[in-house]
């Protein structure tokens, strides 16, 4: 986490007179971190997916309700201060349509879109292969700040 990153995450926290969660993560969403973190900031994007084979490939744990991350943009600035209100691990094409709209990138079909081409490439780099049935973990989060406001 950049120094940027981190005085805002502490600065939250100080202003709302808690102690920080140790296990926070700030990340960028998916291929266009600009606009995606517009997204969020607007109220747009309320929910986001990961493969969930990335999770055991990776060692990582799997996101849970309660967890706080910090989303920065393309330069790695950050946007905003997310809480994850929902969990699921759920196949891709039973996803449904009012979830691929929560991700804010327009209808269905193009959710559909948009997530096959990003995970054909993201799974390719593992030399793994995309399929309509494969786990994903969908998760449903809330803005708890935005950095603009900070300003």
């Amino acid at each position: 986490m950049n120094e940027m990153t981190l005085a805002y995450w502490n600065e939250y926290w100080k202003e709302i007179g808690f102690h920080p969660p140790i296990d926070v993560e700030a990340f960028q969403f998916g291929d266009d971190a600009n606009a995606l973190a517009a997204l969020v900031v607007s109220g747009k994007k309320t929910a986001t997916c990961s493969a969930h084979i990335l999770y055991e490939i990776e060692k990582e744990l799997l996101p849970y309700v309660g967890q706080y991350a910090i989303v920065l943009d393309a330069a790695e600035r950050p946007v905003a201060i997310i809480q994850t209100t929902d969990v699921t691990i759920q196949p891709m094409n039973e996803v449904s349509e009012e979830f691929a709209l929560a991700e804010g990138e327009g209808t269905y079909a193009d959710w559909w879109e948009i997530h096959e081409r990003f995970f054909i490439e993201l799974l390719g780099s593992y030399q793994l292969s995309f399929s309509p049935s494969m786990k994903l973990v969908c998760e449903r989060f809330i803005v708890v700040d935005r950095f603009n406001e900070k300003e």
